[in-house]
């Protein structure tokens, strides 16, 4: 039991490392570049999804534009993370110990970019309706392009 668990971890892990990577996805969305993550814990409960990852962005990465159906916990373990709005205007800078939240919806596309010298780590909280995805692509705002 325990190893089927596990199994399923991995694999929940490697396809959200995949997406965030940029390998999977829609043609027309953008791509992360530099990310990596590590699912620390998942569990459904009720009409939920909890899903906590360590996120880490490389010096010059990003997360790709995107958007989240629920909403999004977040502090910043060490770096800089420099969050930008569906406007391409700094909406967040958030430096080792601070907290971010982010809002769900198709309207709240963001990106968030490492513009510093070391990695950037992120904690995340996702509380998404269950079974939906952590994050979905988005298109690069006509400001981006």
């Amino acid at each position: 039991m325990r190893s089927a668990v596990l199994r399923r971890a991995l694999v929940v892990g490697a396809v959200a490392v995949a997406w965030l990577g940029g390998l999977a996805g829609v043609s027309s969305a953008t791509p992360g570049t530099g990310v990596s993550a590590k699912l620390l814990f998942q569990k459904t409960v009720g009409d939920k999804d909890y899903v906590v990852r360590e996120i880490t962005i490389q010096p010059g990465g990003a997360t790709g534009w995107h958007f989240h159906d629920g909403r999004l916990f977040g502090v910043v373990k060490s770096g800089t993370l420099t969050h930008y709005d569906d406007t391409c205007s700094v909406d967040g800078v958030y430096r080792a110990g601070e907290s971010i939240t982010e809002s769900g919806g198709a309207e709240y596309v963001h990106i968030g970019r490492n513009l510093g010298t070391t990695p950037m780590v992120l904690e995340v909280l996702y509380v998404n309706p269950a079974g939906s995805p952590l994050s979905r692509d988005a298109d690069a705002p006509a400001c981006d392009r």
